[in-house]
């Protein structure tokens, strides 16, 4: 199974450069996760037509009210026999995944997905694939776009950081 994996896209519309960048990079994927800073309920509402409803998302620290209602601030997920802890992170930087591995610690997750730092991760501890997809659409704290693309396979999971050049408001 192909997921691709999104965060801080902070977006207050879905414009046409959103729209070719998902078509670009997620077309062919299974499911999608969001892990938070829409910023505007109409971006979520977009993934969930584009992904035909397979979308797995989270609220993130700069999302309206009206996601907070709808999103967890954190949830488990397991994906073909694979779980996945989804959460966006907060406070600085230095020290965001001893934070986050701490909210999963009784959950047996293989994987924990988050935001918030605008800085892509993908890398293993204790076990555990911390991965951060970065930011599409952002370069506050960020030198460079990106994005994620999971694949789970038989129990297995890889992540991968795509590039996908300068952002166009």
């Amino acid at each position: 199974m192909k997921i691709g994996v999104l965060s801080d896209t902070h977006l207050q519309r879905v414009n046409p450069e959103f729209k070719a960048l998902l078509k670009r990079f997620f077309d062919d994927c299974d499911a999608l996760i969001h892990v938070g800073d829409f910023t505007n309920i109409a971006i979520y509402k977009y993934l969930k037509e584009f992904m035909k409803e397979k979308v797995y998302a989270v609220c993130g620290n700069m999302d309206e009210g009206e996601l907070r209602k709808i999103l967890p601030e954190r949830q488990v997920v397991d994906i073909e026999g694979v779980k996945l802890g989804l959460i966006h992170g907060w406070g600085a930087p230095y020290g965001i995944e001893e934070r986050i591995k701490a909210v999963f610690a009784t959950e047996g997750v293989r994987a924990i997905i988050y935001g918030h730092t605008h800085n892509p991760a993908n890398h293993w501890d204790s076990g555990i694939l911390f991965f951060n997809p970065g930011s599409p659409t952002d370069r506050i704290y960020a030198s460079r776009n990106t994005l994620g693309i999971l694949e789970i396979d038989k129990g297995k999971i890889m992540g991968r950081i795509v590039e996908v050049g300068p952002w166009r408001k």
